[in-house]
């Protein structure tokens, strides 16, 4: 059942290869590594979370406000989906119904966001109390025209994603998301500070990110179940 409609908007994903090892160590059970050409993938994601209001609701009473995530990717039950490490936001209210009902790992957050063009300022700082804080500065940009993604490639497999996996009291939940396939192209990405990695018990990985760059989709999401 469709519960929320949100729009995600200037979205940037910088996806850092890393060994399955390191992130099945981490996962609940009933979740396997997703990989592609043998390498998992952890991926740092800020983005705006405009308009999100119950759905079909209107827009005029909706919020919009930043968030920061870490991600992997996974396959369960369900089928192939992501599972987040954590979701810093600076909607205090979007952040316990999001705990509440979803069980996702959001946390409150202090963040700057502005637009500079095609640059995107992104700033985060975790202000959530009687966790450890974390901080993100960066800066990103397209370089080109967004298109849909190649299907096999690997933007479409860490795009192309219609599920979202979480533990909830032991059980785990999976959430539906439905939007028209992205539309990306590859990105810059200046990063000043990011304690996401290092927050999360994971170490910094080495080489290059693969970075795209999306000016974002409508999403319609679903109340989560068991998986």
């Amino acid at each position: 059942m469709r519960v929320i409609s949100m729009d995600w908007r200037d979205v940037c994903v910088a996806s850092y290869a890393v060994d399955p090892g390191v992130v099945a160590d981490t996962l609940p059970d009933g979740l396997a590594v997703d990989t592609f050409d043998g390498d998992a993938y952890l991926s740092v994601v800020p983005f705006v979370m405009a308009d999100v209001r119950p759905y079909r609701f209107p827009r005029a009473v909706a919020p919009t406000f930043g968030e920061l995530n870490l991600r992997t990717y996974v396959t369960g039950a369900g089928g192939p989906g992501v599972y987040f490490y954590n979701l810093d936001a600076t909607d205090r209210l979007g952040v316990r119904l999001a705990r509440a009902t979803y069980r996702l790992p959001y946390y409150d957050a202090s963040q700057r966001i502005v637009r500079r063009g095609d640059r995107i300022e992104f700033e985060s700082e975790r202000t959530h109390r009687g966790v450890p804080p974390c901080s993100f500065d960066a800066t990103y940009a397209p370089t080109g025209e967004p298109t849909p993604a190649d299907a096999g490639s690997l933007t479409a497999f860490l795009l192309e994603r219609y599920r979202f996996y979480v533990e909830g009291s032991g059980t785990l939940l999976r959430g539906e998301v439905e939007h028209d396939p992205w539309r990306a192209c590859e990105a810059t990405l200046d990063v000043g500070e990011n304690d996401l990695f290092a927050v999360n018990g994971f170490r910094e990985p080495s080489g290059d990110p693969h970075v795209v760059y999306s000016p974002g989709v409508e999403v319609a999401a679903h109340s989560p179940v068991r998986d």
